[in-house]
């Protein structure tokens, strides 16, 4: 208490360290975050050290002007993710679209596109690709736009998704902002942005969109639905909603149903952008971007999207420098967090990751049914399930789960494969051996010719289950 008492009355004298330690805050013109915007006073001189300068001072506070920047020491491979606003073709509906939940209804639908292949001339060939949370419709690059897609090496002639054979569709996801209704899509009664008065999402409204452009296409039946993460559940309830209407499916790193831990980390993610002062309730189109909040909903969506194993590997204990620390990035992990949020931070926007995530949230094949087992068995067709073992948003035993109780519904051609990659979740946008030679094996081997099950024994005996 005597030392506090000390330390307080030095600071209450008239000196010129305590003009200069009030105004220093004012005075500072580095750019800091403004949430550490604070004085900087280092060593504290008790008064009785006044008339011993060579003793040692009790207290040495931390010295920075908190120099956070943004810096990727060690790259490794990245998912091709970009802002795209051109090459895609836009399928218009102006017939009003009804949606799942609060009675909610859009005057009109816009559904962005990008195809490849050639639809053969009964229209059976064509197969979709799903997209994650946020991706566009740009899979694979073409013509119009030559730039990677973020699917690029899975897709194209010869490859996992054989474009030589198949007439392949990417959407950008409704909700999105690549080209398809969201929430800063122009609403037509008001000609302003939707913002938030977008109506909140379901997958099942998702996959009801695309089905509207399929029919605008002309085409009756899939030969295949394929898809990951979110993709994975679009792809599960193509079947579910629409089982005449789909041969074949493809769900990768994906479940039958959202679970709590993934339910939680997507729910710190909108929070992050909807404590942003910027957000202004989803009104900021034509204000300030609310970067901050989406930076930091990125870098913890990044935690999860990739794996322990690969942290290790390619960062370990790293230091960025050998500077003393500071409250700033200290490792090389904190580094590239902070790299992928900003490099992601103002390619997609705030609204939609909110509503997306929102409808993954809600995302329950069994919603509506007794069961998970009950709502499953509305899928008829063969399916493939695959899963990695160190994913962390979508855990191997939701594949599990999803593989078992698939067959348990009565389906008899479920093939389940598990991959042991060091990508965690990110593995079915980089993995092109073991994601890939899967999805091709699958997409080209005849399981029956109607695309409908029938109970026989060459089918179990076609079934791969490890």
């Amino acid at each position: 208490m005597q030392l506090f008492s000390t330390v307080r009355g030095y600071f209450s004298q008239k000196r010129p360290d305590r003009e200069a330690f009030a105004s220093c805050g004012q005075a500072r013109k580095t750019p800091t975050f403004h949430q550490v915007e604070t004085p900087e006073y280092g060593e504290i001189i008790v008064e009785s050290q006044l008339d011993k300068p060579d003793q040692p001072s009790p207290f040495k506070g931390l010295r920075s002007d908190f120099p956070c920047v943004s810096r990727n020491a060690m790259s490794g491979p990245e998912p091709e993710y970009d802002n795209i606003t051109k090459g895609y073709k836009l399928f218009v509906d102006n017939k009003p679209f009804y949606l799942k939940y609060n009675e909610g209804v859009l005057p009109e639908l816009n559904v962005a596109y990008e195809t490849w292949g050639t639809l053969n001339e009964d229209r059976s060939n064509a197969v979709i690709i799903h997209a994650g949370l946020s991706a566009s419709s740009h899979a694979k690059s073409h013509v119009d736009n030559p730039k990677p897609g973020w699917w690029e090496k899975f897709v194209g002639p010869g490859r996992a998704v054989d474009t030589s054979k198949y007439f392949v569709i990417c959407t950008n996801n409704l909700g999105g902002c690549y080209g398809t209704s969201g929430p800063s899509t122009i609403n037509p009664l008001t000609n302003k942005p939707f913002a938030t008065t977008f109506p909140i999402l379901s997958v099942d409204d998702m996959v009801n969109a695309q089905f509207r452009l399929l029919d605008h296409l002309g085409i009756e039946k899939l030969y295949a639905s394929v898809g990951s993460s979110l993709g994975g559940m679009l792809s599960l309830m193509t079947a579910a909603l629409h089982p005449d209407r789909v041969e074949r499916v493809v769900s990768i790193s994906s479940c039958g149903q959202s679970h709590p831990s993934s339910i939680a980390l997507r729910y710190l993610q909108r929070k992050c952008i909807m404590c942003d002062p910027n957000w202004n309730r989803g009104h900021y189109y034509g204000g300030t971007f609310p970067k901050i909040g989406m930076k930091l909903a990125r870098e913890i969506a990044t935690m999860t999207y990739r794996s322990g194993p690969e942290w290790d590997e390619r960062f370990g204990r790293k230091r960025i420098s050998e500077e003393d620390p500071s409250l700033c990035p200290t490792f090389l992990i904190e580094s590239y967090l902070e790299h992928q949020g900003e490099s992601f931070s103002t390619k997609f926007d705030p609204n939609s990751l909110l509503y997306i995530s929102k409808a993954m949230d809600m995302f329950d094949v069994a919603e509506g049914f007794p069961s998970l087992e009950a709502g499953l068995a509305r899928i008829k067709c063969p399916i493939m399930v695959i899963g990695v073992q160190t994913d962390i948003l979508f855990p191997i035993w939701q594949q599990r789960e999803l593989s078992a109780t698939l067959q348990k519904a009565g389906n008899n051609a479920v093939t389940y494969y598990e991959l042991n990659s060091i990508y965690g979740h990110d593995t079915f946008l980089l993995d092109l051996n073991g994601v890939g030679a899967g999805v091709k094996g699958f997409l080209e081997t005849h399981q029956i010719e109607s695309g409908n099950l029938s109970k026989s024994t060459q089918l179990d005996q076609d079934r791969k289950h490890f």
